[in-house]
């Protein structure tokens, strides 16, 4: 993510601030959900108009909200104290995880919100929010240093294996999906 990834003098990613997962068994965490974080939204705004859903509507802005957790994030990186980051701005927690698995050959299982609908939650483009992961001996000081700068963070799953598996419902080999990403998608963009 633009806001967090340094860059060297050679114009490299600084190593443990790329998107990519870093290996198996690491904790991944939600920064950043706000209070209504049972109700992601922002799946897509044209959907939202046509249907009238509230989970398809373009989500809230909160500049306040956006720049402490931006904020924090940015500390947490700075600090290496997270190995991976990535925004949520652009597809949502399934998005962000999928690239991420993708970036790395690395699985991840997650949890969803019991609460939410299926695809506002995986889907759900809510500003200020980021996937992070961290080595699970972290995660103590990490949720104490959210608490301290009133940002909310909860851990979401793990990464580790080969599939991506997302609310027990969906999973899917990371090699497949690689495979889709980088072989139709683009044949198809280029007709």
């Amino acid at each position: 993510v633009g806001l967090v990834v340094e860059r060297d003098v050679a114009g490299n990613d600084r190593e443990g601030e790329s998107p990519a997962f870093k290996g198996n068994g690491e904790a991944i965490l939600l920064a950043g959900a706000p209070a209504a974080a049972g109700r992601p939204r922002g799946r897509g705004s044209r959907e939202g108009r046509s249907t009238g859903r509230d989970e398809c509507r373009e989500p809230p802005v909160d500049l306040g909200h956006e720049r402490r957790v931006g904020d924090f994030v940015r500390s947490l990186v700075r600090d290496r104290r997270v190995t991976a980051v990535h925004d949520l701005s652009d597809g949502g927690v399934a998005v962000a995880l999928a690239e991420m698995a993708m970036a790395a050959g690395v699985g991840a299982a997650v949890d969803l919100p019991s609460d939410a609908a299926p695809l506002a939650a995986l889907f759900g483009e809510d500003q200020g929010r980021y996937v992070v992961t961290a080595p699970v001996d972290e995660v103590g000081t990490l949720l104490e240093l959210a608490e301290q700068a009133g940002v909310r963070l909860a851990q979401i799953g793990a990464t580790g294996g080969g599939d991506l598996k997302l609310g027990g419902k969906v999973a899917i080999s990371v090699a497949k999906l690689k495979e889709a990403h980088e072989n139709w998608f683009p044949a198809f963009m280029n007709g």
